[in-house]
């Protein structure tokens, strides 16, 4: 989705897709299972498309591995019994991490939407929406004092708490030490998503010979990908 422009809207959040703003993160969730699931309840979980594996194994009755962390949690509590349960979520984009929700508060310890080279070429991931040192086009560090945002007052990431309010005082330092628990922590992974291979695109959809727009597939030649976004 890019934001204000083609695939939709993404309402009062900032930017789009590629980000790591409300914009490009956060979508909402329906779930629908008669006599299971209660119609009609709203649940405010914050959750992750990490949970999906742990849900399914938890509805099928699957153990997980074992000889490997899970990431994620099952979401069957929520969807049976409405229970919430508080949980931080780590933005990253690539290996480098962006920014963290913990409960109602974000704090971004990097700030970056695109490259000024794509945007000068007509490529925008916060079309119509613009934040002083907040959507910069230029990867800046605020680890050493990240941004803070109150979600539920802001969802739009548009008005900082500064560090000199005693809000960001009280509650920046709880922040940081999940985040040196997390990094602490963390068990880097084989990266499973960074080969391409032309031939795997869709370059003859059913229904194309009627259209007469089928194409030839190119002979499999994968290669390690690069992404810079």
């Amino acid at each position: 989705m890019v934001s204000r422009y083609q695939g939709g809207s993404n309402g009062p959040f900032l930017c789009g897709k590629q980000t790591t703003f409300e914009g490009g993160v956060r979508e909402l969730t329906l779930a629908w299972w008669p006599a299971h699931i209660k119609p009609g309840q709203v649940s405010h979980q914050v959750g992750s498309m990490m949970d999906i594996f742990s849900t399914v194994l938890d509805l099928t009755d699957i153990k997980p591995p074992q000889d490997r962390i899970i990431d994620g949690m099952s979401l069957v509590p929520v969807l049976i019994n409405a229970t919430v349960t508080n949980r931080p979520i780590f933005h990253y984009r690539g290996n480098t991490l962006m920014a963290v929700r913990v409960g109602l508060y974000k704090a971004h310890l990097w700030t970056w939407s695109n490259s000024w080279q794509e945007f000068n070429m007509g490529i925008d991931f916060c079309r119509g929406e613009s934040v002083d040192n907040v959507t910069t086009h230029e990867q800046v560090n605020h680890t050493s004092q990240p941004l803070l945002f109150h979600l539920g007052r802001d969802p739009g990431e548009r008005y900082m708490i500064h560090s000199n309010i005693q809000e960001y005082k009280m509650i920046m330092p709880a922040i940081v030490k999940t985040i040196e628990q997390h990094l602490a922590h963390l068990v880097p992974g084989e990266p499973q998503f960074n080969w391409c291979d032309s031939a795997v695109q869709n370059w003859s959809p059913p229904g194309c010979e009627k259209l007469n727009k089928c194409l030839p597939v190119p002979a499999s030649k994968p290669y390690k990908c690069t992404w810079p976004h």
